[in-house]
């Protein structure tokens, strides 16, 4: 079985780290450039930055952000936000990134996954899925969380892979910062939909977070922000309590 991942997020607006609470009352982080090498020098296994404007602001990720923490990090490194046909895949991954995450056009259009897929290999192409509980349901939410969608997020999943999604971002929009712990019902729901890697998002509250989400579902790995950004965990830190426990992670 493949080692369990520790990612890092970094949300970025205006070019600056952010974090919120359910994808609202967003506050300023940091630089991100400084925050990914830092992440990186402690031994994160890859990194995430997500535009979290640009689908509402109907742009692309800010490549410039992208470069420069391309520049900074020799770690794989996913970008998402405003990502809506191929040609937005080949500018961001042009400008450095190794994996492209896309949310809201795909849901419009399942096509472009595969379009992707074929372009750059299902290995580059990341499905990213906001999902809430909703009437006992777990339902896709998109345009950074603000347009429900009705459409059941396993199922949504499991669709994308057929699709060409080599990775599901998946991300908990009731446990978004809230420090509250991984959504593991929702995480375990999908993972058991696709047979493609499961990256959790949404709730990290401390190591043993990520130890509940590693030995309780079928996860890939386990992605967080505020704990690093605000709280200071080391990622150092984190492996060695992972270890110890049994669970293997990368050195």
């Amino acid at each position: 079985m493949p080692c369990k991942r520790i990612v890092a997020c970094l949300d970025v607006a205006g070019g600056r780290t952010v974090k919120g609470t359910r994808f609202l009352d967003l506050r300023d982080a940091g630089d991100p450039v400084e925050l990914a090498a830092r992440y990186a020098s402690e031994g994160v296994d890859e990194l995430v930055m997500l535009d979290v404007t640009a689908t509402v602001e109907r742009r692309s990720a800010d490549v410039e952000t992208v470069r420069a923490i391309a520049r900074a990090i020799d770690i794989p490194l996913t970008v998402g936000g405003g990502i809506r046909q191929v040609e937005d895949f080949k500018r961001v991954l042009h400008a450095g990134a190794d994996k492209v995450a896309i949310n809201s056009a795909a849901l419009e259009d399942p096509q472009v996954l595969s379009r992707a897929a074929l372009a750059f290999g299902s290995q580059c192409v990341v499905v990213a899925i906001d999902a809430h509980k909703h009437d006992g349901c777990r339902l896709v939410r998109t345009h950074a969380g603000a347009k429900a969608t009705g459409v059941d997020a396993p199922e949504w999943a499991r669709r994308a892979q057929q699709n060409g999604a080599g990775e599901v971002l998946l991300t908990s929009i009731d446990a978004d910062g809230t420090k509250s712990g991984f959504d593991l019902g929702l995480t375990q729901a999908v993972a058991s939909a696709v047979s493609v890697p499961i990256i959790a998002s949404g709730g990290a509250a401390c190591a043993q977070s990520f130890a509940d989400l590693f030995t309780l579902t079928d996860a890939d790995a386990g992605l967080a922000a505020s704990i690093f950004h605000c709280d200071g965990l080391n990622i150092g830190d984190l492996k060695h309590y992972l270890a110890v426990r049994g669970i293997e992670v990368r050195s």
